[in-house]
């Protein structure tokens, strides 16, 4: 289980990553594009993906990490489910979000070498 708390957390850890409001949802971004949305009433995030990247973690379990309904989902919007998630399973998909969307340099700091 992961918590919100954590969320932000780990979210903010990464270079160069604000908190925004988006609409209803807080939102972290990373030169103001958006990696990662809090849904808390639902106790989950959405994390951008890219579709190869969400089809592997959807292949994890795909009640705990599942695509947005509709067309955000065939792009790479993805759902997680904090209740049913590991924290280092979280910690790779919001790794792997962040580095879709943040400048390489930035990216590169997070990546394995």
């Amino acid at each position: 289980m992961v918590s919100i708390e954590t969320v932000r957390e780990l979210a903010l850890s990464f270079p160069e990553t604000d908190e925004y409001p988006h609409f209803h949802l807080k939102a972290f971004r990373v030169k103001k594009k958006i990696f990662c949305t809090i849904h808390a009433k639902e106790n989950r995030v959405m994390v951008k993906l890219s579709p190869v990247d969400q089809s592997v973690f959807c292949a994890f379990d795909d009640t705990i990490i599942y695509p947005v309904p509709g067309g955000w989902g065939k792009n790479g919007a993805t759902f997680i489910e904090l209740a049913l998630i590991k924290k280092a399973m979280f910690k790779d998909a919001l790794t792997t979000a962040y580095c879709r969307v943040a400048p390489k340099k930035l990216a590169e700091k997070l990546l394995p070498k």
